[in-house]
């Protein structure tokens, strides 16, 4: 298992340009915004376009992903740190690369096969990876939330690097998933 130490990842964070970072309710409105401020901050930076399609691409399945699958705990007060929010942080690291670190609440039952689904895709190559993408693409089998499980492949296959994760528990019932990519 890839752990993140909040804490470590926030200070790694602090020697990073970070160009967004938000804690809230993730709306739909909340996201397009988000990727047009991001699509123009890119532009003004004039970043090579292979790499701005590819971090975009990656940031779009990250915040998707996170929109997508995020629970809302049920008893708010006793959790008002975390009650129906979710987390986001984007960056630009001294060597030019971006770094976009995710965080939403998920129920305790979906902690062992997601951290054994990252795991997998954190093992295979990238010619395993695509090939997997291709197998996944061809199922007709959705999720209860209405996916084919795409999401996670394409963001190791578009960051080409490893998919770092945590899970935190926040009750019996939630913990508290966090996922950073890294894009070279």
């Amino acid at each position: 298992m890839t752990k993140i130490n909040l804490y470590n990842f926030y200070l790694d964070m602090e020697k990073e340009d970070i160009i967004l970072s938000f804690k809230g309710d993730i709306t739909k409105e909340l996201l397009s915004s988000v990727y047009q401020i991001i699509e123009s901050r890119m532009e003004s930076e004039q970043e090579d376009p292979k790499r701005r399609k590819k971090f975009y691409h990656v940031l779009v399945e990250c915040l998707q992903n996170m929109y997508h699958h995020m629970e809302t705990l049920q008893t708010k007060a006793l959790f008002s740190e975390f009650a129906g929010s979710g987390i986001f942080i984007i960056g630009k690291g001294e060597n030019g690369g971006y770094r976009i670190m995710t965080g939403n609440n998920i129920l305790v039952e979906n902690v062992n096969v997601l951290k054994d689904r990252i795991d997998k895709i954190n093992a295979m190559s990238p010619q395993e990876l695509k090939a997997y993408y291709l197998e996944r693409l061809g199922a007709t089998e959705l999720s209860e939330k209405g996916g084919a499980g795409l999401g996670i492949i394409d963001i190791a296959r578009k960051s080409g690097n490893a998919i770092e994760y945590d899970f935190r528990p926040i009750s019996d019932q939630f913990s508290f998933f966090t996922l950073s990519a890294l894009i070279n």
